[in-house]
């Protein structure tokens, strides 16, 4: 029997619906902590279902960091104006300007980080390995670890979510793309700090 209270909590700490999260609990036999990996990996699915559509409205998300010396333009696109009001969108777009202006990400995802910074990347985490006397054999491991730990620092995507490391930002855009049932993208982002070069 799931009781009526621990529906409650897990909609609370989810956001999902309540038959949703009654049917996760009935699926993992009233276990919360169960439930909410199974509504996030369900919210993964429904994400990747939404990804192919086309996102076209949203809005430019302007964040001004208290003491007005460094500040955020992000565009945050979904597909229709009337998902681009709700707060639970206005919500994201805020955190995810919060983000880059907290965690200075280079680039939107590993897709666009150049080649030739990768492979300097790798060259250093290579020269590194060897200075510290790591055997030969292991150092292609050891630099695929680095150059995994160098995506999560300058990749928005990649990154640990400033207000719960245990997530990554895809995973709060994911989680926000099942919620709202849109697909939502990030387009493009600025970040600004006074007196910096572009």
């Amino acid at each position: 029997m799931i009781k009526a209270e621990h529906v409650k909590e897990l909609r609370e700490r989810t956001g999902s619906g309540m038959m949703e999260c009654k049917k996760a609990l009935t699926e993992t036999s009233g276990d919360i902590e169960k439930a909410i990996v199974y509504l996030r990996e369900k919210g993964l699915a429904a994400a990747a279902k939404k990804a192919g559509r086309t996102a076209k409205d949203g809005k430019i998300e302007a964040y001004i960091h208290p003491g007005a010396r460094l500040g955020v333009l992000l565009e945050v696109n979904c597909e229709t104006d009337f998902v681009a009001k709700t707060d639970e969108y206005q919500n994201l777009c805020h955190e995810i300007a919060m983000q880059i202006a907290a965690a200075d990400p280079s680039y939107l995802n590993r897709d666009q980080v150049p080649e030739q910074v990768l492979e300097q990347e790798k060259e250093i985490a290579k020269t590194q390995a060897l200075a510290e006397g790591k055997p030969e054999k292991v150092i292609p491991k050891i630099v695929e670890g680095r150059v995994e730990k160098f995506y999560q620092s300058v990749c928005l995507l990649e990154q640990p979510y400033i207000r719960d490391p245990n997530r990554t930002v895809r995973d709060l855009l994911n989680e926000a793309i099942s919620k709202l049932g849109e697909n939502i993208i990030i387009s493009r982002f600025v970040r600004f700090r006074l007196g910096e070069e572009a």
